[in-house]
């Protein structure tokens, strides 16, 4: 008869911490990428809203996010009815949130698809 037994060694937390770590990677990359494409669609007078644009990240609430740094950027975010150069428009961030979402969808999913790999 055959000996159908086998052994596992579960690394459980070693595996939460990898894909936590993952996880965090890939919203640093979705989140950068959404700077750039929102940043390229911020209106642009003198450079300083898109200059003032940033990622910020909390590891320990597994969050990142996309801000720009002007009192004027919710403004200019929201006034629908300001006229904005060829290519700059309102809902700068907004508009990327969701014109972007599978290719911020794939940014976050590689890290942790890469750490699957590894064996």
């Amino acid at each position: 008869m055959a000996d159908n037994s086998f052994e596992l060694d579960w690394n459980g937390d070693e595996i939460k911490a990898a894909m936590r770590g993952a996880s965090m990677d890939g919203l640093e990359l979705a989140a950068e990428h959404l700077l750039q494409v929102s940043t390229q669609l911020a209106p642009h007078e003198e450079g300083d809203l898109a200059r003032s644009g940033e990622v910020s990240t909390d590891d320990s609430r597994q969050q990142a996010a996309v801000s720009y740094d002007r009192l004027y950027a919710v403004r200019q975010h929201e006034e629908l009815t300001w006229h904005h150069d060829d290519g700059k428009q309102a809902k700068y961030l907004e508009e990327p949130m969701s014109s972007e979402r599978a290719t911020m969808l794939q940014l976050l999913a590689g890290p942790m698809r890469d750490q699957l790999g590894k064996g």
